[in-house]
């Protein structure tokens, strides 16, 4: 039986999702449904991905009974309230990153998810990708030695969309962008939490547009990564071990490319059968294939992007914006 997928949110991120569930084989993976704020943009959306059902509104998709699971594509500060619609409607769900504003909306999210005994994951599509699993594999194995320090760049002028402009759509560099340098620094230290957070950033009308983090490791480790969402950095990765290093040479977020102790090698990715949103955006299919995996086994959880490591990626967040001075209404909620 094919996975068959509701659509919520019929922008550019659902747009590549889509794409990238084509590049999988039909009979394992089917979209169903397509919900929007504007049944026009649904249409048109569902049109475009030979989509069969259109909703004006997600408490609509919400009563599809024909469908597996949600993928929540909506701007950041409505990830809380649509998490909340669908793992009440008993759907399981696999929500865009950040998962949510702030850590109480995270813990409200997955809370939910348990009553409803429904699966969620959070989209941190970059941990599914081949690259990643050889990193994780070579880490296992202790390919490195002890890993002593992870650096990580990530920066990309965002201006021209809207929500990483204003605040009250969730504009912000630390919960759009620095989300994929701490999601890769705990993935290395295997969802460790760091003894100590130093973070400093340059904000704009209270959005934080540049931002440099060290993190201090148990054992003497530490990580360091800068992100921008106005600047254009290296966005490469480097791991740094006793016997070795693992160098992700660009496109951080959605690898293609290692070099391990000098010995380069591909990942390369499917073609789109449509122009994509965003660079790489096939790559979605390996986290799509991970929830079908974890549905068929009936887990709640994906072992390799976790309950626990959404909580902590959260809590990273809110300490990072702490220090820098970021503040979201949902702070105060």
């Amino acid at each position: 039986m094919a996975t068959r997928w509701g659509i919520c949110g019929a922008g550019r991120i659902s747009h590549d999702f889509t794409v990238a569930l084509k590049t999988l084989p039909a009979g394992d993976h089917q979209v169903v449904a397509v919900a929007a704020r504007k049944l026009e943009g649904a249409q048109e959306f569902a049109k475009k991905h030979s989509i069969s059902r259109a909703y004006g509104s997600y408490e609509e998709l919400a009563r599809d009974p024909d469908i597996d699971v949600v993928y929540i594509g909506v701007i950041h500060p409505y990830h809380h309230s649509a998490c909340l619609l669908f793992t009440n409607a008993k759907k399981n769900v696999l929500c865009e990153k950040p998962l949510a504003m702030n850590s109480r909306e995270v813990q409200e999210i997955l809370a939910s998810a348990k009553k409803n005994n429904v699966f969620l994951m959070e989209a941190v599509w970059t941990r599914f990708f081949p690259a990643s699993v050889e990193i994780r594999r070579l880490l296992a194995q202790k390919e490195l030695g002890d890993v002593k320090l992870v650096v990580v760049e990530f920066g990309a002028p965002l201006t021209y969309l809207v929500r990483s402009t204003k605040k009250e759509l969730g504009a912000g560099t630390i919960i759009d962008i620095g989300v994929y340098c701490m999601q890769f620094i705990s993935m290395v230290y295997n969802g460790e939490k760091p003894e100590s957070i130093k973070a400093t950033g340059i904000c704009q009308q209270g959005i934080d547009e540049t931002v440099g983090v060290v993190m201090k490791y148990s054992n003497d480790r530490l990580a360091v990564f800068t992100c921008s969402s106005v600047l254009e950095l290296r966005n490469n990765a480097i791991i740094v071990g006793s016997k070795g290093t693992i160098k992700v040479p660009e496109t951080v977020w959605s690898p293609t490319t290692l070099d391990v102790n000098g010995k380069v090698t591909q990942y390369p990715l499917p073609e789109p059968y449509l122009p994509l949103s965003y660079m790489n955006g096939t790559g979605m299919r390996y986290e799509a294939e991970e929830v079908r995996q974890c549905l068929l086994k009936g887990l709640k959880e994906s072992a390799v992007m976790s309950h626990s490591d959404s909580v902590l990626l959260a809590g990273l967040e809110d300490e990072i914006r702490k220090q820098v001075g970021v503040v979201y209404s949902q702070d105060s909620k």
